[in-house]
């Protein structure tokens, strides 16, 4: 029925099950994928849309290093945006909206396209630990499956409880249920637990919405894509979503439920996501807000039922249909199901390594939900990370750890190991302090080379980045190289209200001018020539135009991530003993055995150490 030994057992199909599954597979592993439910492997939860704000740029990287989610959300989007184009390419995020009922399909038949890998329904009621080595599973049925490694990627399925109003009872996600037996073993290991909160929107039958009251909110005009491979074409045709907004009697008809709110009456005890709030919780906070923006998202090309983003709630559903039909355009709206809250159990991920292996049992990983974070995208990255660690570990190679300064996906593991949190963390771009390296667009040159080495990112992934980096390069080389006369520069200079030039000029030199953007430069016809003699894309365009226009900005943060390295390649001893050094704080000492940085970098960023600290440690390891 079952191999002897597999090399890796995922444990949950959610995003980060699905990744952390396939990267194992793809990279040789004989790898078990074990879920309550096949029908629902990589389901849409919450809303039906894929990347957005520093999202998007995790979901690049994802891809980048051989993942799946970008392949799947091009193959499946209704819809696609390139978010804060007006601000600099740094905080460009790619967001699509996405076919949800398409989506898990699309996920469930790469899958089953993907080489050693075995899928088994049936809950995982725990874990077979030996001597602080974790040794395979045990299921409902009383299976006992082996396993030299195993991922644990639960979602929010642990001790799951759903609160509507006054009514709650277990479940791990509407229509299913919760999963029992894994906590009480970790806890019997040693680990800590905590209970966190997050809910969904109700869903409801478009053909009840009235849109013209609404703010129509159509797609990009020139549509790009997740994926750096062409597996698929950008979209032609896009369903559009819509906006539109709360009131005071919105808010006067959701207050009269409050005291049926299990938020407020205290059978919810767990912290909810801050930055993505149900709508009790946002007229709580913002009193003096008399409105707020619903977004109102289909959920495919074919199907009439609708996400209605904004409206997050585990009000009585009774309050939940009252109050919605006083929204403009929803007077007549038919529900398909209400809003809920769930409760789960989290561990604090700073019982985790880098690699996402656990601390206290050896060859065991966490991904995702379980760790406190929210979001498919973050899920998905720590799946794909914990897949690429555990193929590594039984390989017996190096783990792949990625630094702050080289991806996101680094900055979303680092914060966790070495912050923690105790509320759904979720990844902005304010947290990565290197986000101009950090970019959308150039995720492949930072991410494929280091996935090729390991044997996941594929030789076509490679040579194509290669060939963009090469086409780029020599784009931008030739704007340092040619020269523009006054007579071909000015007027262009002049239209844009930007200093004219009085002798010939570098074309990177006026390329570089806040003023003058590529539409610009596309005038000259020495630029035409050249993209039509090289045959460039689009993709290469853009990636020299950054390259040119942001190359200071480039420069001063490769700066700074250099000096950063420099810490970081300061290594402490695994078993190094804080109590000997008296000059250490006392708070930098508690913390750092708990958390046991690795590096001084990584020491230099924990809560409540202090630079005073820092320079301790440096003197004491001979620095």
């Amino acid at each position: 029925m079952f191999q002897d030994v597999y090399d890796v057992i995922v444990v949950g199909a959610g995003h980060a099950g699905s990744e952390a599954a396939a990267a194992a597979a793809n990279m040789g592993c004989s790898t078990l994928l074990v879920t309550m439910s096949l029908q629902n492997i990589a389901q849409m939860s919450c809303n039906p849309a894929m990347g957005g704000i520093a999202k998007g740029q995790i979901v690049r990287e994802i891809d980048a290093l051989g993942g799946y989610s970008g392949i799947v959300t091009d193959k499946t989007a209704i819809q696609f945006k390139m978010l804060n184009k007006s601000k600099g390419p740094a905080m460009w995020s790619p967001r699509a909206q996405s076919d949800r009922m398409r989506f898990a399909e699309e996920w469930r038949l790469m899958l089953e396209g993907t080489r050693n890998l075995d899928f088994y329904q049936e809950m995982v009621k725990g874990l077979i630990i030996e001597n602080g080595e974790v040794k395979g599973i045990k299921t409902s049925l009383g299976i006992e499956i082996k396993a030299k490694t195993v991922v644990l990627t639960n979602g929010t399925f642990l001790n799951g409880l759903i609160h509507i109003g006054e009514k709650q009872f277990g479940g791990g996600r509407a229509g299913e249920s919760a999963s029992y037996g894994i906590t009480e073993d970790l806890v019997a290991a040693g680990f800590t637990v905590g209970r966190m909160k997050t809910g969904t929107p109700p869903r409801v039958d478009g053909r009840s919405l009235d849109y013209s009251k609404m703010i129509e909110q159509p797609g990009d005009v020139n549509p790009d894509k997740f994926s750096y491979l062409d597996v698929t074409k950008p979209l032609v045709e896009q369903r559009s979503c819509f906006m539109t907004y709360t009131s005071n009697e919105v808010h006067d008809l959701l207050r009269e439920g409050f005291d049926r709110s299990p938020m407020f009456n205290g059978r919810i005890k767990s912290l909810g996501p801050r930055y993505c709030p149900s709508i009790e919780d946002k007229i709580n906070r913002f009193a003096d807000k008399d409105r707020h923006q619903i977004f109102v998202e289909p959920e495919g090309w074919n199907t009439v039922e609708v996400y209605v983003n904004g409206f997050s709630t585990s009000l009585p559903e009774d309050v939940q249909f009252k109050a919605l039909r006083s929204v403009a355009g929803f007077e007549n709206v038919k529900f398909f199901r209400p809003g809920y809250a769930i409760e789960y159990d989290y561990f604090p991920p700073t019982q985790l390594k880098h690699t996402l292996e656990t601390k206290l049992v050896d060859g065991l990983f966490f991904a995702g939900q379980i760790n406190g974070t929210t979001g498919y995208e973050e899920a998905a990255a720590q799946g794909l990370m914990a897949g690429i660690n555990a193929a590594l570990k039984v390989q017996e190679k190096e783990s792949l750890i990625l630094k702050r300064n080289e991806a996101y996906i680094g900055v979303l593991i680092d914060d966790l190991i070495t912050k923690g949190t105790e509320e759904p963390y979720r990844m902005f771009t304010s947290r990565a302090e290197y986000r101009t390296l950090l970019r959308q667009d150039n995720a492949d040159f930072r991410l494929t080379p280091m996935s090729h080495a390991i044997g996941l990112a594929s030789d076509e992934r490679l040579r194509r980045m290669e060939y963009k980096q090469e086409k780029s390069e020599a784009f931008v080389n030739f704007f340092k190289e040619t020269s523009v006369t006054v007579a071909e520069t000015n007027p262009i200079l002049e239209s844009k209200e930007s200093a004219p030039i009085s002798q010939p000029d570098k074309m990177f030199k006026v390329f570089s001018r806040p003023q003058i953007e590529l539409v610009d430069i596309l005038k000259f016809e020495k630029v035409q020539e050249y993209i039509a003699e090289h045959n460039l894309d689009r993709e290469v365009i853009e990636q020299a135009e950054v390259q040119v226009k942001y190359s200071g900005y480039i420069e001063k943060e490769k700066n700074n991530a250099d000096k950063l390295n420099r810490l970081e390649d300061v290594k402490i001893p695994e078993n190094f003993d804080y109590d000997k050094i008296k000059s250490l704080s006392y708070e930098a000492r508690e913390k750092m055995k708990k958390i046991r940085p690795v590096t001084i970098s990584q020491a230099s960023r924990i809560s409540g150490v202090t630079p005073a600290d820092v320079s301790v440690l440096l003197i004491h390891m001979g620095r």
